[in-house]
């Protein structure tokens, strides 16, 4: 498969260069074509711009920051159109409000997905892979207490998702269709969540049990 990645970061490193391990074609466009040529020679993969990204990946990855998303979407939300794009983003700041000595965060604007589905109308959008840190992804662990690590997969087209649950296969992981992208925004709820609580020493797992123990009566 054809992966563009818009980003040259640690997310587009990590999710590239399982891509490329797996022998998918990937290529890596950037603002910066010193970054996108150290990414793409990093993992093996292409170097180019972010519209050579657009225009190449049947499946392109928004590996990017989110204040960058607007100037992008603007400047490639066309060449998008009937691909699919998986929109890995997190819209975190520092909790403000939060005890003194603790880390945690908040979420700068609740939807970030359905914005980039807004500025990219014709694409066919996914959210994925922005539960965890680049490192996971980087990492070859990926079997945690005899349960293999989930990504959950929120997307309204059922060939997109089809897609990036292949992709999310090939990195050895579990992928989870967590419903239509309207969802998205609370699979990122979840995210700032659970990364304040791992900022904050606590174990994240601890809170959800198995799903051999997990019930509840329908009121």
């Amino acid at each position: 498969m054809r992966i563009g990645i818009i980003g040259a970061g640690a997310m587009a490193r990590a999710l590239g260069g399982g891509w490329v391990a797996a022998g998918h074609e990937v290529l890596v466009g950037a603002r910066s074509a010193d970054r996108a040529a150290d990414a793409a020679t990093a993992i093996g993969a292409e170097a180019g711009t972010v519209r050579d990204a657009a225009v190449f990946g049947e499946v392109v990855l928004l590996a990017l920051p989110v204040a960058a998303l607007d100037e992008v979407l603007r400047s490639v939300g066309e060449l998008l159109a009937g691909r699919t794009v998986i929109d890995c983003t997190n819209a975190f700041a520092p909790d403000a409000a939060a005890p003194q000595g603790t880390t945690a965060f908040v979420l700068t604007e609740d939807a970030v997905a359905e914005r980039v589905a807004a500025g990219a109308p014709e694409a066919r959008v996914v959210k994925a892979f922005n539960v965890c840190a680049a490192e996971v992804w980087a990492s070859d662990a990926r079997v945690f207490d005899e349960r293999r690590l989930a990504v959950p997969l929120c997307g309204d087209d059922e060939a997109a998702m089809r897609q990036v649950a292949t992709l999310t296969e090939d990195l050895k992981l579990q992928p989870v269709s967590a419903g239509g992208l309207h969802r998205a925004k609370y699979l990122e709820a979840v995210s700032v969540f659970t990364v304040g609580l791992w900022f904050a020493g606590h174990d994240a797992r601890a809170v959800f049990p198995p799903l051999e123990a997990a019930f509840a009566a329908v009121d």
